[in-house]
């Protein structure tokens, strides 16, 4: 469990890092990087899960009862942000840097005025809030290294996008935050509801309901509290 969460978190930063990707890249060109990078990723994640389902249960703390209405309020935004994040065009994704270089109006747009990270989050505060009600070793170390890919991911891309981009990532950095609200609250933007639009937050509470339909069927594990 511990060997494939380390590949699966550790093997984004490295194999992204800004001193082994372009190295990698100008061997392998970049269509067979982004294969073997998703290739390695894909294989990980599964092997972490499959590991998840086979260890055994060791107990770090028992949840205290309220402490289950958590996931059931976090998961609703989870869910709205990353369906929001996955139907609005992103320059924070794999390929998106040509979205900035072909558009000259302000990147801060539908989801995007909230926070420039939208699905980030959203999986991040899935693995918080989850981490919060399992009180396992394994769950500790999935949920774990899910939370540190999410959060530290934000900084890793911001990070690598001004480096490889200069000046053309500007406009989005100063347009858009991290945080969520912050750049609306500082005046740097204006929050977009055109355009996030009525359905993604509707088909995100879709998304959610789903999931509390499932859960029991899926996981073995009902989501309500005991």
């Amino acid at each position: 469990m511990i060997a494939a969460a380390l590949l699966f978190v550790g093997g984004h930063f490295i194999l992204s890092s800004g001193s082994l990707r372009p190295a990698l890249v100008a061997r392998l060109g970049e269509g067979v990087f982004r294969a073997v990078y998703s290739a390695v990723m894909l294989g990980s994640f599964i092997w972490m899960l499959f590991a998840y389902g086979a260890a055994p249960v060791t107990l770090l703390w028992t949840t205290p009862p309220v402490l289950y209405w958590v996931p059931l309020a976090v998961m609703p935004i989870a869910a709205i942000l990353i369906v929001a994040s996955l139907t609005t065009p992103n320059p924070t994704l794999v390929g998106g840097e040509r979205l900035l270089e072909d558009s000259a109006g302000s990147p801060a747009v539908g989801i995007l005025s909230v926070t420039r990270h939208p699905f980030l989050w959203g999986t991040g505060l899935w693995a918080l809030c989850h981490l919060l009600v399992n009180g396992d070793l394994a769950s500790f170390i999935l949920m774990g290294g899910l939370a540190v890919l999410s959060f530290a991911g934000m900084v890793h891309i911001d990070s690598r996008r001004e480096a490889a981009m200069g000046a053309a990532w500007g406009p989005m950095k100063l347009t858009t935050s991290l945080v969520p609200f912050a750049a609306i609250l500082s005046g740097r933007s204006k929050l977009d509801w055109r355009g996030i639009g009525w359905w993604r937050p509707l088909l995100g509470l879709v998304l959610y309901a789903a999931l509390l339909h499932l859960h029991l069927l899926a996981f073995g594990v009902s989501p309500l509290p005991p």
